[in-house]
């Protein structure tokens, strides 16, 4: 006898190994069951979320430091790399999400495969993240909206208000309501990538009003590489590194479709599109916008510094965060700049209003599992967690510090942190990959009765986990040097792996948990009710596609061969 929705006990599948689940863990399955997230994300609300939640400030803001620092040979580089990387993490999540797709998500999985410490540790990790990227958004919302008002003729504080209001109003309105409204706006945030491409590609062929063939003429001079604390060719290794930090901000939130599972109709089959879609959408939104913007932008333009001086930021000066609106000012392109601009605004509060629901879905999901204050756990008829939804809006208000400070300054601050707190996570997702992986093969799983697969398989993780140690340890060196130490900028990079490490034993010492074994991972609960409701969902939709067939025509293979893999 397996999980039943209707009844939140604990059972076992046959032919499943004991699974010690300590009281912590246990309480997931015991929760009342109105407290229940509801199954209202389709698969386009899924897809648009992912892109909703990835295409944000690190693409369009941060590229811009990052190309001011390194050259544009480097950010390419950096850019492609991580991006690759980040696809190894989502398909090892894939394969998990798609084998129990589970409300409790992330940390659910390290504590059925790897240790329940792991779990906890991870939960409040990715929690961390969220709440500190959420005003990181509304931050750079207020930032953007500097290129019209700046910060000595309207507050920065008053924009942060609006933005908060508005996302807190978008979560509150019931998961269906906000699926549908980020599916839109993400949508817009495609178009406009896909325009902006388009442009940036133009204007490199000389087709802008000053008739300028750029090309690679920027490669060249003043070069493809920029130098940072040294010259010659380690001042090159050193600027290239350096830009890790960028690259991986840019890519942190990809790994939210994992959230949504227990959330999405058919996760089996929406999960694992997403996550396929993952690689060809990182190649063409992330490494060709910053290939196009460096031949546009030369790394030592003054507009790019003046942009990116945290001590000009806040003043009258065009200093707009995004090197693609100092690309189309340099051409010589009016009014455009300004539509640009609203439209890089409509992306940060577009990326602010998904961050918001993912904070709340992760604690709501730890407080399931008695991780958290159970009052967290608390859902309205609709499938609202409200209680979470007012303690992370609660706690997003920390965006009002750039009231007093310039609001680039606050910013980097909150780039490093959320940096830190996405590598571990990361780091995290790839021990439980590879720990489902160690007891799937314990328990003589096939690879056959899995929806999805690693391409990778386990080696991908193991790859993708080296190198994401390597870039959390190393990857602000610089405030080691240039004679001054930088305290500031060390404590808010390097502050989550401590905090990480003090979650992880702290919990192992007072829950006295220990690690799950492989041939011990319990695999199986919960798992016949997911393939009742899927086996559910698939017929309905089966009579759906059937009464429908007749609609179908040409214009619906063509986007569906052609244009669907961007939304």
């Amino acid at each position: 006898m397996g999980y039943d929705n209707k009844d939140d006990g604990i059972t076992v599948a046959p032919n499943t190994p004991a699974y010690d689940v300590g009281v912590a863990e246990k309480a997931v399955l015991e929760a009342p069951q109105e407290n229940e997230l509801h199954r209202a994300l389709k698969a386009r609300h899924i897809t648009m979320i992912a892109i909703g939640g990835a295409i944000g400030t690190g693409l369009i803001i941060g590229t811009g430091s990052a190309l001011q620092k390194a050259g544009p040979g480097s950010i390419l580089i950096s850019y492609a790399f991580m991006g690759f990387i980040v696809y190894l993490v989502m398909c090892g999540l894939g394969e998990m999400a798609t084998w129990l797709p589970r409300s409790s998500g992330f940390t659910g999985y390290a504590v059925r495969f790897c240790d329940p410490a792991l779990g906890f540790a991870l939960g409040y990790t990715y929690w961390f993240k969220y709440i500190i990227v959420t005003p990181n958004q509304l931050t750079a919302g207020a930032l953007v909206i500097q290129y019209w008002l700046p910060a000595d003729r309207v507050n920065p504080g008053v924009w942060i208000t609006v933005f908060l209001v508005l996302i807190v109003f978008i979560n509150y309105f019931g998961v269906g309501f906000f699926g549908e409204f980020e599916f839109w706006l993400s949508s817009f945030k495609v178009v406009v990538i896909v325009g902006l491409i388009l442009l940036s590609f133009i204007l490199m062929l000389g087709g802008g009003p000053d008739h300028d063939r750029r090309g690679f003429r920027y490669w060249k001079e003043p070069g493809a590489f920029n130098t940072y604390i040294d010259d010659g060719p380690a001042g090159r290794f050193y600027a290239f590194w350096a830009t890790m930090v960028s690259a991986t901000f840019a890519y942190l939130g990809t790994e939210l479709v994992g959230v949504t599972v227990g959330e999405a109709q058919n996760p089996r089959k929406t999960i694992p599109r997403a996550i396929k879609l993952t690689f060809y959408r990182i190649v063409f939104f992330y490494v060709i916008s910053v290939l196009l913007v460096g031949t546009l932008v030369p790394y030592n333009s003054k507009e790019l510094a003046k942009a990116n001086d945290a001590s000009t930021a806040s003043k009258a000066s065009p200093s707009a965060a995004s090197p693609f609106v100092i690309a189309v000012s340099l051409a010589g392109i009016p009014v455009l700049p300004h539509i640009l601009n609203a439209c890089i605004l409509v992306f940060v509060f577009s990326a602010a209003n998904s961050d918001l629901y993912i904070a709340t879905r992760t604690i709501f999901g730890l407080a399931k599992e008695g991780k958290a204050p159970k009052i967290l756990a608390t859902t309205d008829r609709r499938g609202v967690p409200y209680v979470a939804l007012a303690l992370c809006s609660s706690i997003a208000c920390i965006a009002y510090m750039n009231v007093s400070s310039s609001s680039k300054t606050v910013f980097k601050y909150f780039v490093d942190l959320v940096t830190i707190f996405g590598l571990l996570s990361w780091i995290s997702l790839l021990v439980t990959h590879i720990c489902f992986v160690k007891a799937r093969q314990a328990q003589q799983v096939p690879k056959s009765e899995l929806a999805y697969t690693a391409p990778l398989g386990v080696w991908g993780s193991y790859f993708a986990l080296f190198w994401c140690i390597v870039v959390a340890f190393t990857k602000s060196f610089d405030v080691f040097t240039g004679g001054e130490f930088k305290y500031k900028t060390f404590i808010t990079s390097y502050l989550g792996i401590p905090l990480y490490l003090i979650l992880i034993f702290g919990y192992k010492f007072t829950m006295k948990s220990k690690r799950v074994l492989p041939h011990e991972a319990d695999l199986y609960t919960d798992k016949d009710a997911i393939d009742r409701e899927e086996a559910a969902y698939l017929a309905q939709q089966e009579a759906k596609r059937a009464a429908q067939s007749q609609n179908k025509g040409k214009l619906g293979w063509f986007y569906k061969t052609f244009v669907s893999w961007l939304f």
